[in-house]
């Protein structure tokens, strides 16, 4: 009796994985068939582009940030969707890193170069990702690939100021990577922010609470004589910070940086 072969539509896990790792990488904007990632991922797959583009809005579908903005993704996730998820969810950093091996072995299957799959794996130039390497181990590979999703979520825009100039802006981890092993890479264990907010927010002079609302530390409330305090920091008190497009910044992690801080 011949064996039954799978329909050719069906999505492998290592096809869906591949696909999330390009979810991670870009807004939802950019979840179309004539984006060049989704197409050069359909070629190697022997898919089309609009496929790809369909699968990626199905992963949006289970984002609860995009389906809070009143999007609905495609709403076809199929059983292999939702287990992928489910790991992204249970455990960020390893089912990141593993779409991530999976899109590059992919990569340099069909003829990219080692280090230019490197880069794609990144969301990097090749040149860059060389001097990352370069200088630095791979933790700081890790690091980088946190802060592109970051990034791409908040449409690289402090979420506190609206400040929209990519070199000055960090993805600032709500709880630090020495704290937390399996979110080290997970975006919704981050947020966006200037140099200036980064850096008091990781001195806990300023806190986001888990309503998406600022808190200025008494520390610098004391100190109104401070124009450019004021204008910097002080004014953004009980203010709503701008939300990513995806991938929202956890309830839990912020109300561990706050209780962390003594603003809970």
């Amino acid at each position: 009796m011949p064996q039954e072969t799978k329909p050719r539509n069906d999505w492998t896990r290592e096809q869906v994985l591949a696909g999330l790792h390009i979810y991670l990488q870009l807004n939802y904007g950019q979840l179309h068939a004539r984006n060049a990632q989704i197409k050069a991922l359909a070629g190697w797959i022997g898919r089309t582009a609009n496929s790809v583009a369909l699968k990626l809005g199905n992963l949006a579908s289970l984002d609860p940030a995009v389906l809070a903005t009143g999007r609905k993704g495609m709403m076809g996730a199929s059983k292999i969707d939702k287990a992928v998820w489910k790991a992204l969810l249970s455990n960020w950093d390893a089912t990141v890193l593993e779409a991530a091996s999976v899109y590059k072995s992919l990569a340099v299957g069909h003829g990219v170069e080692v280090a230019e799959a490197e880069a794609l794996d990144l969301a990097l130039p090749p040149a860059e990702l060389g001097r990352t390497r370069a200088a630095t181990v791979q933790v700081r590979v890790n690091q980088a690939r946190f802060r592109t999703s970051v990034l791409v979520g908040y449409n690289s825009t402090c979420c506190i100021s609206g400040l929209q100039n990519e070199s000055l802006l960090i993805a600032s981890h709500i709880v630090p990577w020495s704290e937390d092993t399996r979110n080290r890479l997970n975006p919704q264990n981050g947020l966006c922010l200037s140099a200036l907010h980064d850096r008091a927010y990781d001195q806990g002079l300023i806190t986001v609470l888990p309503d998406y609302t600022v808190r200025v530390s008494p520390k610098l409330k004391a100190k109104t004589a401070d124009a450019y305090l004021q204008d910097a920091l002080l004014r953004f008190d009980k203010a709503p910070i701008r939300m990513p497009s995806r991938l929202a910044p956890a309830p839990e992690f912020l109300s561990w940086h706050a209780t962390r801080f003594g603003f809970l």
